[in-house]
């Protein structure tokens, strides 16, 4: 998925190469005028809410609505943002995570997905598969440590959720089986593998690959704490130089008479199904997701498909995301929008409405992956415009079905190229935003934080039972309205992220400093951001 010689410029854009290439080179000129002073604002949205505690009808903002997924990736593989290098001490390596989390957090994120097996291999430690070569610069040498523990738990310090991201097929970048480790699956199994292009690969179309790959995730949501798990967009390989990928033979064993096209599809279908029933079989709340490709089809070959003219998923690398949501095998979708707006084979103003439409009415959560990476380059004249990825999140503000975006990849929040960053906190991220709530998982709130109470303008209360963190709202002094006669929540202080203040992560005493008089609002969320009934406490400050 992203991120190196093959992953970094090629990896998302090499969904722009190959049959992409001829149409993604040419960019609409015509754009360039809407760039320069951003986007004409999209249309107020408002939600008319009833508020249960206060029984008074409340309207919620639909340009500051209070949740929000905000990620980035965080890719491993060639060491593309962590570890910065291979053979690195086990010190600089957890140095260098924390200053990307801290720069997440800066940022106003609230989750990463972090890489964890980018070729059939472990960035933890494992029974069932190598140590990954990008700790220690050797496939298979232990690196004195296992980093994931430490890589969850500061995350979750800084009120970040945390995903694990796991490439389900690529089994290593080279075809030398011998050169594996000797308990690598591929060298054990190396009848699962098809060499292609100077790849290896698992065959998709085997049972034993599949069971492996549910194996592989389900160890790892047993054993760790993570929030999600997520697959990326490496299905069958990406079309490259033409060569066949050479599966005839399972296809003839079990194809069943099914087209290769369909039965390669149902393939992928299957091993997303049977990791979805493993992953919530082992724990219901852990999510599961995917970032396909962000061309499904085109209109142009399937009338359901989109007004783009780009390399389609479905026919070119067998990924078939309306049939996950039809499915409802995973709980949210990421596609790859790496297009500017007006770009005209593959245009964001286009693609965002098409996927809103595909989940509409559906239990499947969308967010949008940012291509942060190509900000400030010249792949198209509208990378180079400071206005350009902001102007992305105005325009998915107009369909309620996008809730967050997550940006490729982590060594742009440091960049911060062109300043981008700083202009969609400024428009976009000027308050913290609680997680969506995912239609299907656990919903049951927790309990309400008790002894909210204040000395020196620091609240603090009593720790929730099952609280991941807890949220924090002001209304100015004066502008409270309604109490209920218990003096609790004045029911629309949380309606929307108009006075959400801080997301307090539940690491030891739980606290906040006041920096103004008003009416404060605590409430505790869990690990999936379900939200219990507000503590109220009136606050004046000298």
């Amino acid at each position: 998925m992203r991120a190196s010689s093959e992953e970094r410029a090629p990896e998302r854009p090499r969904s722009i190469r190959g049959p992409l290439l001829a149409s993604l080179v040419v960019a609409t000129a015509s754009a360039g005028a809407a760039y320069a002073f951003g986007p004409e604002p999209a249309p107020k949205k408002t939600t008319t809410v009833r508020a249960a505690a206060a029984a008074e009808t409340c309207t919620a903002s639909g340009t500051r609505p209070k949740r929000q997924l905000r990620g980035v990736w965080i890719a491993t593989v060639h060491n593309s943002d962590w570890p910065s290098k291979p053979g690195l001490t086990p010190a600089r390596q957890r140095a260098e995570y924390v200053t990307i989390l801290d720069n997440a957090v800066k940022r106003r994120l609230n989750a990463v997905f972090v890489q964890v097996r980018p070729e059939s291999d472990a960035l933890y430690r494992s029974s069932l598969e190598p140590w990954s070569k990008y700790l220690t610069g050797s496939a298979g040498r232990d690196p004195g440590w296992d980093p994931l523990p430490f890589l969850i738990s500061e995350a979750h310090k800084r009120g970040l959720e945390f995903h694990a991201w796991f490439n389900p097929y690529r089994a290593a970048y080279e075809t030398d089986v011998s050169a594996l480790p000797a308990r690598h699956p591929a060298r054990v199994h190396p009848d699962w593998t098809v060499k292609h292009e100077g790849r290896l690969y698992y065959n998709p179309g085997l049972p034993q690959v599949r069971d492996w790959v549910t194996k592989v995730v389900t160890d790892v949501v047993r054993r760790y704490d993570v929030d999600g798990v997520h697959f990326d967009d490496y299905f069958y390989p990406y079309p490259g130089n033409g060569t066949r990928f050479a599966d005839a033979a399972t296809h003839a064993k079990y194809g069943k008479g099914v087209k290769l096209a369909d039965w390669r599809r149902d393939n992928v279908n299957e091993l997303v199904a049977q990791v979805s029933r493993a992953v919530h079989g082992t724990k219901a709340y852990v999510k599961f997701g995917i970032s396909p490709f962000g061309i499904w089809r085109n209109k142009s070959d399937d009338p359901k498909g989109s007004a783009t003219n780009g390399m389609s998923a479905y026919d070119a690398i067998y990924a078939d995301a309306k049939a996950w949501i039809k499915a409802g095998s995973v709980d949210y979708l990421i596609p790859q929008l790496y297009w500017p707006r007006g770009f005209a084979a593959a245009d964001y103003d286009a693609l965002v409405p098409w996927w809103a439409e595909a989940v509409r009415g559906t239990d499947v959560d969308l967010y949008i992956g940012q291509a942060l990476y190509r900000v400030g380059t010249k792949d198209t004249p509208a990378w180079t415009k400071p206005a350009e990825m902001p102007s992305h999140l105005t325009v998915n503000r107009r369909y309620p079905e996008v809730k967050g975006d997550v940006y490729f990849s982590a060594a742009g929040l440091a960049a911060n190229p062109l300043g981008v960053l700083d202009r969609i906190v400024k428009n976009h991220y000027a308050q913290p935003a609680l997680l969506p709530l995912i239609k299907g998982l656990p919903s049951g709130p927790p309990a309400a934080p008790a002894n909210l109470k204040a000395s020196s303008g620091t609240l603090t209360w009593a720790a929730a039972p099952g609280a991941r963190a807890y949220a924090v709202y002001r209304i100015g002094a004066g502008k409270g309205g309604k109490k209920d006669a218990g003096g609790g929540s004045a029911g629309c202080a949380t309606v929307d992220a108009r006075h959400l203040v801080a997301v307090v992560p539940a690491d030891g005493s739980p606290a906040y400093a006041a920096g103004e008089s008003g009416d404060y609002y605590v409430t505790a969320l869990d690990r999936l951001n379900n939200e219990s009934p507000a503590a109220h406490l009136a606050v004046t400050l000298p």
